[in-house]
């Protein structure tokens, strides 16, 4: 199995818009109907429950789309709107910086780098294991801050040569927390980021299955970057879309997080 870190791939973002000024032109209108009901755009909870994202929503999933597509992919649309006002924070972590940050925290100053933004992760290199179904590839993981609150969101089988994805939001967790998050015992009866995929240790890849080990991945890249500044590098763009099999490349702006020194 290939991994690969070399530029950013295309994004959940750029799959839900394809089109950037329609991102724009949503996070506008969702702007304006916060205000006409006096609520918080920034609140989840009254996010998802507004018109414009409930009508976008079904305008991908269909009129007679299910709450819990309601729910799924309105966080997505969330993260994507505030991915998008925050300026487009798109993070690439290579795969010798994510197996460092992966067997300890380097910094410890787990402060989100910015509001929002997204954390693209090695092709291939980490999974979602859910008991007996297909493992997964992890794309990467969105972050919000609301207040005193971190939203984060689990990004999986993204390709490019269709639109379909999986999104897992997760519970928010208090920033307040976040130098806890760096040492955790997420998993708590086995090896937290450990692969059971059959053929895993081959390219000893890793594993996604709590929670708490997305937020310590988040929280020690965080600390990294504030640690080591010259963690933090000018992605390149990609080849021209398919070439030689190679992933389709973001048109986003991106920062590479490499193992330094």
């Amino acid at each position: 199995m290939s991994l690969h870190d070399a530029y950013a791939r295309t994004t959940p973002v750029e799959l839900l818009f394809p089109d950037a000024e329609e991102a724009a032109s949503l996070s506008s209108r969702i702007a304006e109907e916060a205000v006409g009901r006096g609520t918080d755009d920034g609140d989840p909870d009254a996010f998802l429950t507004m018109g414009v994202v409930t009508d976008f929503v079904r305008g991908i999933e269909g009129a007679e789309a299910p709450a819990d597509a309601i729910h799924r992919y309105g966080a997505l649309v969330f993260h994507a709107v505030h991915f998008t006002r925050a300026g487009g924070p798109l993070y690439l972590l290579t795969t010798h910086a994510a197996r460092y940050l992966v067997e300890g925290s380097a910094g410890d100053d787990p402060s989100p780098s910015s509001t929002a933004g997204y954390l693209q992760l090695p092709q291939h290199l980490f999974w979602l294991q859910e008991g007996s179904t297909v493992p997964e590839s992890v794309d990467g993981v969105f972050w919000t801050v609301c207040g005193n609150r971190l939203h984060a969101m689990l990004v999986a089988s993204v390709r490019s040569d269709r639109t379909g994805l999986r999104v897992i939001p997760l519970p928010a967790a208090p920033l307040g927390e976040a130098s806890a998050w760096l040492d955790v015992d997420a998993r708590g009866d086995g090896s937290d980021f450990a692969n059971t995929m059959p053929g895993a240790e081959l390219d000893a890849l890793y594993a996604l299955e709590t929670s708490g080990e997305v937020f310590k991945l988040l929280a020690r890249v965080f600390a990294y970057l504030r640690a080591v500044p010259g963690a933090a590098v000018p992605g390149e763009g990609g080849p021209d879309a398919g070439a030689d099999g190679a992933p389709t490349p973001s048109r986003l702006p991106c920062t590479r997080v490499i193992l330094a020194g």
